[in-house]
């Protein structure tokens, strides 16, 4: 039981800043506590002493305010940060390295026996509040943001977040990312009237990352049609291409002075 002792210590130090020596982990760190009260209890559970181990399972929540069930095999140097309402269901496995803060679930979507908690693999981080639900594996590395709620795979190295869970971000993309002349963004911008690129093309917002893809999309539809529209002119000069209907400043009013939104604020024509 007290095998890995040494490195759950180590693992608060170089994890918790705040921690100071030996003697304040061990008395005030209640992840560690339940680490210790799992280790023994799934130490029961496999000798088939269940009742004994649940009721140690449940006197740690008591204590602690995580619950881990005995059954859940818990790898090496785990660190539970805070803590509190943190839930690990029977079927989890967790490898090596891995971090959880307070109020993480790592819970089920059936009531059938058999595997069905999560699997995070060695090196996974996962923000406060976070829910990872259902039997599917979180690659090596991976991190789950705050509140964020996965209900599927989650491959290597990737960072999630949102409800439900999006990918943001991929250390390997399986595709790059398209090449957008910033000067036809700039001339775009000029001619809609309004800036639609107050974020980055990394910027880890589904919605904004979204919205950048539509807008780019627009702009490869906008030259496409110049150009069938020279391409005419040159066949025929009694071709006359219609004037597409002007964007107007009022009519974007009011979506873009939130704070929180992905986009950059209108700007009138004194401000420009």
């Amino acid at each position: 039981m007290f095998r890995h002792l040494r490195e759950d210590i180590d693992s608060v130090f170089s994890r918790d800043p705040a921690a100071r020596n030996v003697l304040e982990v061990l008395t005030n760190y209640p992840g560690l506590h339940a680490l210790m009260a799992h280790r023994l209890g799934h130490w029961l559970w496999r000798r088939n002493l269940k009742w004994l181990a649940r009721t140690l399972s449940t006197l740690a929540r008591w204590m602690t305010g995580i619950e881990i069930h005995p059954g859940a095999k818990i790898g090496r140097r785990f660190f539970i940060d805070h803590g509190m309402g943190v839930v690990i269901g029977e079927t989890t496995e967790v490898g090596d390295d891995v971090t959880l803060y307070q109020g993480v679930t790592l819970g089920g979507t059936s009531w059938n026996k058999g595997k069905r908690h999560p699997t995070l693999e060695d090196g996974v981080i996962v923000g406060a509040g976070a829910k990872i639900l259902g039997p599917f594996s979180v690659g090596a590395g991976a991190k789950i943001g705050s509140n964020a709620v996965v209900t599927k795979e989650v491959p290597a190295g990737a960072t999630v977040v949102g409800i439900p869970g999006k990918i943001v971000k991929q250390a390997e993309p399986d595709s790059p990312a398209p090449d957008i002349d910033p000067a036809h963004r700039e001339a775009i911008r000029q001619k809609f009237g309004f800036d639609a690129y107050g974020v980055t093309q990394d910027m880890p917002d589904p919605v904004a990352r979204s919205m950048q893809a539509m807008f780019d999309h627009m702009h490869a539809v906008d030259g496409r049609i110049e150009q069938m529209c020279k391409t005419l002119r040159q066949l025929d000069a009694s071709y006359r291409g219609g004037q597409l209907p002007q964007l107007r400043e009022e009519d974007f009013e009011g979506i873009f002075d939130d704070d929180d939104s992905p986009c950059a604020p209108v700007e009138s024509p004194k401000q420009r």
